[in-house]
C-alpha cells in the first residue's frame, strides 16, 4: 500500500541512537527478537504510513562505528554529527534529508507503536502546530514516546538554544520557550507509568519478554501489550522500581553509579566515597579531573572541594606538578621489573630518619595492608594472638574479629554497623577495643586477657586527657606489650612526621599512608628492630609492594612537605576553618560539635536532625558548586580567599538551618534521602 502523506513536504523520521549508554552500554545493539533492538525499531517504525525515511542519527565517535557499519549492512540511512551537541545534530541530519516535518524517536524505545506514530503525525497537521509530542504531560507508556515539529522550529532552537540541557535533548527550546505553537496528543487513560523503554538491563528483561510472547510477530501494536499487560503481569515486574526520563534528571556520573551498582557490589571499591554517604541521587560520584581542590564531574562540570579531598590522601592538592613529574619520570623509565626498585630503601631510610625510635620499614600500598602487616609481625613478635584496639584499622579479618560477639565492639569505633560476615568464627575473643581517654579500660583489659598488642590511633576527634598516651606507653612497656599507633590517617596533618611526635610518646610501631604518597598509593610501617625482624618469621609479601611508583610519590612528596611546611600550613587553615564554622552558628544561634585534627576538621549540629542538615548542606552547596558536608579535609591548596568564599556561600544555608530548628520542615527542603551515617548494604 502507497504511504499516505499529509503534506507534500518530506516527513522523516530520526532515531537519535548511539552505542555509549552510560547505564547500559550498547543497547541498541543488544540482540532482541532474534535481531539487534536497533534493527528491530527500524522495521516497526517502517510501517508507519506517514513517514517517507527513517534515519539513525548517530555520532562520529569511534565507539559508534560498529553501530554505523551495522545500520548500512541492514541498509538503514545514517548520519553521524555531533556528539556533544545533539540539537545539531539533529539539524544537520534533517538538512541533508531535506525533511519538513521531523519526528523524534530515540533508540531506547523498540515498542514505538507504528499505528501511534501515524495518529500524531495526522494529528500535527490537522492542528496545524510547530511541534506536538505525546510526552507534555505523558500519558502513553514510557518507550512510546513521540514528538513531531517542523524543521523550522528545530532551527530556530539550534539558533536560540543556549543551555547543555537543551542542546542535548533538542526539544527543550522549543516546548519551554513560548516562541513556538505546540501541543499534546494524550491518551484517554493515564498509562505514564508504565515502562517499556529499555535504559538499564531490568528494561531490556522486560521487552524480551514481550518479544518473546509475541514472537515471531514484531509488528503487534501497544494495545496488544497493554492487553498482554493485564493477563501476565509479571512480565512487567523486573523494571518497575525504575522512574520514568530519570536519565534526564541524572548527571552522567549518577548514571554510571547505577549501573556500576549492577557489576560491582556495593558500587565501589571504598565506602566512604560512596554518593549514599554524601547526597543519595543527587552526587556527581565519578570525576574526569582533579587539579589544586578543584574536580571535575564526567560532564565537565567544575567544584571546589570542601570534602575530604579524595579521603585525606592530598595535602598538597591534587595533582602536585612537582610530585606528578617524578612519577612520570619513573613510568617513562619503567615501573616494573626483576629487580628491586631503590627507591624502597631511600623511603625506608628517610622515614627512620624522621623517626629516630624507629630501625626497620615495610611498604605496602594501602591502609589496611599495613595494618596487617603490623598486627602479623607483632603477633610474631609476641607470640601473642590478643590485641587490644581503640580506633579505626581498615577492613582485615583481624579487626573485624571484635564483633563476633554480640555486643558489636566496633559500634564506637567509627563506622557503626560493620557486620563481621565472612570473618573466620574461631577469631572470636582474640580482639578487644577500648574506649580512647578511658585508660582504666584498658588497664583491665590487658589484666583480664593475655594482651600481646595495643594498636590505636594517636588521636581522632580528641585529644589525649590526662597524660593518657604516656600512661598507655609506661603499661606496654611494663608488661612486654608491643605498642603500635596506627597514623595512616593523622601522619604528617600536624608535624613532619607522626602525630606521635607532637606529644612526646614513641611507639613500637606505627603505620603511615593517606598523606604520604599526595595521593599515590604507598603505606609503610615502621618499628623497632627488635619487633620489625619477627616479619623474616612469618612470609608477608606481594608483588605490587614492589611497583616504584608509590615510593617515587612519598620521597618527593616529603621533599615538598618539608620546603613548604605544609603541616602548618593545613593546620592554620583548618583552624580558621573551625573558627567560622563557630562563627556561622553563633551568628544564627545553632549549636555545633567540633572535631578532628584541625586539618581534618568537622562539626555536626547538636539536633535529632544533625544527618538532615548534613545532606541540606551538602545538596545546597553542590548547587554553588562546592563538594561539601559538615567537614573539610584542608589542603595547601585551600588559600584564605578561597576558604572566605566557602563561608560567604555557607552562611544563608546556616540560616535555613536555623528556621528549620524553629519549626520549618526540612525534609521538604530535601530533593533526595538524606545520606547514610554508617554502613549499610546498597542494592
Amino acid at each position: 500500500m502507497a504511504k499516505q502523506k499529509i503534506v507534500r513536504a518530506k516527513v522523516l523520521a530520526v532515531v537519535q541512537a548511539r552505542m555509549g549508554s552510560t547505564r547500559l552500554p550498547g543497547k541498541v545493539m543488544k540482540p532482541l527478537a532474534g535481531r539487534t533492538l536497533i534493527e528491530v525499531l527500524i522495521s516497526r517504525l517502517r510501517k508507519a504510513k506517514t513517514l517517507d525515511e527513517v534515519l539513525v542519527a548517530t555520532t562520529t565517535e569511534k565507539t559508534d562505528d560498529v553501530l554505523a557499519a551495522h545500520c548500512k549492512s541492514k541498509r538503514i540511512p545514517v548520519f553521524r554529527g555531533s556528539s556533544e551537541d545533539v540539537l545539531k545534530r539533529y539539524v544537520d541530519a534533517c538538512r541533508k534529508y531535506s525533511a519538513s516535518v521531523v519526528v523524534r524517536i530515540t533508540g531506547d524505545c523498540p515498542l514505538a507503536d507504528p499505528q501511534l506514530v501515524d495518529s500524531l503525525i495526522r494529528s500535527f497537521a490537522k492542528q496545524k502546530v510547530d511541534y506536538l509530542s505525546n510526552t507534555n504531560p505523558p500519558s502513553y507508556p514510557d518507550g512510546l514516546d513521540i514528538e513531531v515539529f517542523t524543521i523550522e522550529a528545530l532551527e530556530k532552537a539550534a539558533d536560540r538554544a543556549s543551555s547543555g540541557y537543551q542542546r542535548e535533548h533538542v526539544t527543550p527550546y522549543i516546548y519551554q520557550s513560548g516562541n513556538f505553537k505546540t501541543g499534546n496528543f494524550a491518551n484517554q487513560d493515564d498509562f505514564s507509568k508504565e515502562r517499556w523503554t529499555v535504559d538499564e538491563s531490568n528494561d531490556l528483561k522486560v521487552v524480551d519478554d514481550i518479544f518473546q510472547h509475541f514472537s515471531p510477530r514484531i509488528d503487534f501494536s501497544w494495545k496488544e501489550v497493554m492487553e498482554l499487560r493485564k493477563k501476565n503481569p509479571k512480565i512487567f515486574l523486573w523494571n518497575r522500581h525504575l522512574v520514568r526520563n530519570e536519565g534526564a534528571k541524572l548527571c552522567t556520573g549518577q548514571k554510571l553509579w547505577k549501573r556500576a551498582k549492577q557489576v560491582i557490589p556495593g558500587g565501589n571499591m571504598l565506602l566512604s566515597k560512596r554518593p549514599e554517604m554524601f547526597l543519595p541521587d543527587q552526587w556527581p560520584a565519578y570525576f574526569s579531573k582533579a587539579k589544586g581542590c578543584k574536580v571535575w564531574d564526567l560532564d565537565g562540570k567544575e567544584y571546589i572541594d570542601m570534602s575530604i579531598m579524595g579521603i585525606g590522601t592530598n595535602t598538597l592538592g591534587y595533582g602536585h606538578h612537582e610530585v606528578d613529574e617524578a612519577v612520570r619520570q619513573v613510568i617513562q623509565k619503567g615501573n616494573m621489573s626483576t629487580l628491586n626498585c631503590p627507591e624502597e630503601v631511600y623511603l625506608a631510610e628517610k622515614l627512620i630518619e624522621l623517626h629516630p625510635w624507629a630501625e626497620m620499614v615495610r611498604l605496602a600500598r594501602s591502609g589496611g595492608e599495613a595494618n596487617a602487616i603490623a598486627v602479623r609481625i607483632a603477633r610474631a613478635a609476641t607470640g601473642k594472638d590478643k590485641v587490644a584496639i581503640c580506633g579505626y584499622h581498615g577492613w582485615h579479618d583481624w579487626y573485624l574479629s571484635a564483633n563476633l560477639g554480640d555486643d558489636k565492639s566496633l559500634d564506637g569505633h567509627l563506622l557503626p554497623g560493620l557486620e563481621p560476615e565472612g570473618v573466620p568464627g574461631n577469631l572470636r575473643g582474640t580482639v578487644f577495643p577500648f574506649t580512647y581517654n578511658n585508660f582504666s579500660q584498658l588497664e583491665a583489659l590487658v589484666k583480664t586477657h593475655d594482651i600481646g598488642i595495643i594498636k590505636m590511633e594517636v588521636m581522632r576527634n580528641q585529644g589525649p586527657q590526662d597524660n593518657f598516651l604516656q600512661k598507655v606507653r609506661k603499661l606496654a612497656t611494663e608488661r612486654g606489650i608491643v605498642l603500635i599507633f596506627d597514623e595512616c590517617t593523622s601522619g604528617f596533618r600536624e608535624t613532619y612526621g607522626g602525630l606521635h611526635l607532637k606529644y612526646g610518646v614513641n611507639p613500637d610501631m606505627a603505620m603511615f599512608g593517606k598523606a604520604l604518597g599526595n595521593g599515590y598509593a604507598i603505606t609503610a610501617v615502621i618499628g623497632k628492630r627488635v619487633v620489625m625482624e619477627a616479619a623474616q618469621k612469618s612470609f608477608i609479601s606481594s608483588t605490587f609492594w614492589t611497583e616504584r611508583i608509590g615510593p617515587t610519590a612519598a620521597l618527593k612528596t616529603l621533599e615538598v612537605m618539608k620546603r613548604e611546611k605544609s603541616w602548618e600550613q593545613i593546620t592554620q587553615t583548618g583552624i580558621s576553618i573551625r573558627k567560622g564554622w563557630q562563627s556561622l552558628a553563633d551568628k544564627h544561634g545553632l549549636e555545633i560539635e567540633q572535631w578532628g585534627l584541625p586539618a581534618l576538621a568537622g562539626f555536626t549540629f547538636r539536633s535529632p536532625h544533625a544527618l538532615a542538615y548534613k545532606t541540606l548542606i551538602t545538596q545546597e552547596m553542590l548547587k554553588k558548586g562546592y563538594l561539601a558536608g559538615n567537614s573539610v579535609y584542608v589542603c595547601l591548596e585551600h588559600t584564605p580567599a578561597l576558604v572566605t568564599g566557602f563561608f560567604d556561600a555557607l552562611n544563608p544555608i546556616f540560616a535555613v538551618i536555623k528556621e528549620c530548628e524553629i519549626g520549618r520542615d526540612v525534609m521538604s527542603l530535601l530533593n533526595g534521602p538524606i545520606c547514610h551515617s554508617a554502613f549499610r548494604r546498597l542494592n
